[in-house]
């Protein structure tokens, strides 16, 4: 039976789980967007002069995450999003209107993976659903080891699930038969968070606890290079976890990932050699784009890097403890949500405060998604929003 422990860790609240053999014991950061939690208190938004508007494009609903951290898929002019009910949809992308809406046939916690064909999503009970992506009729169900928090990827007739026992499964798109396994052996205490994957053309690239890096061959899951985010350090088990957080980010020949309590660090995306490394803390990850890396750390500050040497470029620091996401470049802006619900639009050149665009004032806690015109959060309480940057 597992018994809870309240500690704090880099100012934020979060909770060790010590657990027997069945379980890892795991700090849980998705309890941070829990209002009855205590901790530092977010800053006061600053008010802005001449705030850029954002046009809201559309808005729609698919029922609450509570716990959980789901994140809506863009595939085929649709988007995707599952709620913690078991709720399902297709919408479409440009308009915001319903396709169509189904529930699972049980509660939910990660999802959506989507090609424009499949739908996926999964559980904590480690049971992965496949949805028809034009109708949502059920194609098929299968298992992994554990129980599942980020969301599936579905990419050239192959669906990848990540499950909580630092295993990476394999299954065909077409009738969920198992392809492979790719495993690790786990750390004695491990981050509870969705850390995903990225798929880059015929390799997959994910983070685990001991703060590594690994390029896996899609064909038939053999690690292709194993690289050193960052190191664990301390003399407690607490202070020496080093778990890589969130989707590794790739751009051009360079993959970057993030962990909490160590580094932002870029690689070869071939050969896994280490390009740059800057000490930094987060749990959400990093991304990327032309110029620049961009992460949120564990205090609440926003950093871009130069995406050659990981030089700092800019800080925006007045967004202290506010729990946000992974800052998403979105042309000339960057967006991160934060946990009541504000999207924040910020200079890509300087950091500085351009906009701020209110949602249902429930937690934003994935990262802003990219459409072909503008962007989509969605919130903790189940809302859609898709906006335009002006």
């Amino acid at each position: 039976m597992k018994r809870l422990l309240t500690v704090f860790a880099a100012a934020l609240a979060a909770v060790v789980a010590l657990a027997g053999c069945a379980s890892m014991p795991s700090v849980n950061p998705m309890d941070w967007f829990d209002s009855s939690s205590k901790g530092p208190q977010p800053a006061a938004l600053p008010p802005l002069s001449n705030p850029q508007n954002a046009r809201l494009l559309w808005q729609a609903s698919i029922g609450a995450s509570e716990p959980f951290a789901f994140s809506p898929a863009l595939a085929g002019g649709a988007i995707f999003a599952a709620a913690r009910d078991g709720s399902v949809a297709r919408i479409e992308a440009e308009n915001g209107r319903s396709v169509w809406r189904v529930s699972a046939g049980t509660r939910l916690s990660a999802g959506v993976g989507s090609d424009g064909a499949i739908v996926v999503v999964a559980t904590e009970e480690g049971e992965v659903i496949a949805l028809d992506a034009k109708t949502g009729a059920s194609r098929w169900k299968t298992r992994v080891s554990s129980e599942v928090l980020a969301a599936p990827k579905v990419t050239a007739g192959t669906v990848l699930v990540r499950s909580a026992d630092s295993r990476i499964f394999a299954f065909d798109a077409d009738d969920g038969k198992r392809r492979w396994v790719y495993q690790r052996a786990a750390s004695a205490l491990a981050v509870r968070s969705p850390a995903g994957m990225t798929v880059n053309e015929t390799m997959v690239y994910a983070g685990f606890s001991g703060g590594k890096l690994v390029a896996v061959v899609l064909a038939n899951g053999a690690a292709r290079w194993e690289a050193t985010v960052a190191l664990p350090k301390g003399a407690t088990e607490l202070e020496r976890v080093t778990d890589v957080g969130g989707e590794p980010a790739i751009q051009g020949r360079e993959v970057c990932a993030a962990s909490y309590q160590g580094r932002v660090a870029c690689f070869d995306l071939m050969t896994g050699n280490l390009a740059w490394a800057r000490e930094v803390s987060t749990l959400n990850g990093t991304s990327i784009d032309a110029r620049y890396a961009f992460v949120s750390d564990a205090a609440g500050t926003v950093q871009a890097l130069d995406r050659s040497s990981g030089k700092s470029v800019w800080k925006q620091v007045r967004l202290s403890h506010r729990q946000l996401t992974v800052p998403v470049p979105v042309g000339g802006d960057v967006a991160v949500g934060d946990l009541q619900g504000y999207v924040h639009l910020l200079a890509r050149e300087s950091g500085a405060f351009l906009g701020r665009i209110a949602t249902d004032g429930s937690a934003i806690a994935v990262a802003p998604l990219r459409l072909r015109v503008g962007f989509l959060v969605q919130t903790r309480a189940g809302n859609l929003y898709a906006f335009a940057p002006q």
